[in-house]
């Protein structure tokens, strides 16, 4: 769904990206609808485990019948094999913990956004090289905020989100939109493992809600 630019631009301007992964996919799925209904437009579910991709396509399905203009991306995509699965399976976006040039080029021939981690200058400059976008900033707890800050202006046709350690609070996530990011994602501090367990979803709705909240309040 949409373009490369297009779907940069909803994720920018949600400002955070929630991202999750568990081995069960009723599970998956209702905390993507919860997501939903906290007013979330774009979601990455994580490849972190052999049931990701038959989960990620029920998701898929469930997002075509009911979610409409949805976003669904998969992240800790590493090797063209794992990208070809997901971008048949319908993924909007694909992220990776590192630049993976391979990967690069197959999605840019198929016209799908591809979000790479870079944590040095020189990453972020071969990212840029091979056509890339939006740059993930990982791990962002140990990057931080003064190393975007720092290198921002020398990319300027780039956009940055963060992953990595952030934090669902006011200050935490301001830093990193006051360093230059336009969306940080936010993995087990929103969709903790305690969470999930316990299927509770009407707080992972909550809590989307109220980071959604804090974004629109940093950018007041």
């Amino acid at each position: 769904m949409g373009t490369i630019q297009n779907n940069i631009d909803v994720i920018a301007k949600q400002g955070i990206l929630p991202l999750y992964f568990t081995t069960d996919e009723t599970i998956s799925v209702e905390i993507l609808r919860a997501l939903y209904k906290a007013g979330i437009k774009a979601v990455e579910y994580t490849n972190r485990g052999s049931e990701a991709l038959s989960n990620f396509k029920k998701m898929v399905a469930v997002r075509n019948a009911e979610l409409p203009e949805m976003l669904l991306g998969i992240g800790t995509i590493k090797n063209l094999a794992q990208a070809k699965d997901f971008e048949s399976a319908g993924a909007d976006f694909l992220i990776s913990p590192g630049f993976v040039p391979e990967v690069a080029d197959f999605l840019n021939s198929k016209n799908v956004l591809y979000a790479p981690g870079c944590m040095t200058p020189t990453e972020i400059i071969t990212a840029e090289n091979a056509g890339i976008k939006l740059i993930k900033i990982f791990p962002g707890n140990i990057v931080g905020t003064a190393f975007l800050s720092s290198i921002k202006d020398i990319f300027p046709s780039l956009v940055f989100m963060t992953t990595g350690g952030v934090e669902t609070t006011h200050a935490n996530i301001q830093s990193w939109f006051l360093a230059g990011a336009s969306a940080v994602g936010l993995g087990s501090n929103l969709i903790s493992k305690k969470r999930i367990e316990e299927q509770d979803y009407e707080v992972i709705e909550n809590e989307a809600r109220k980071a959604l909240e804090i974004i629109e309040t940093i950018r007041r």
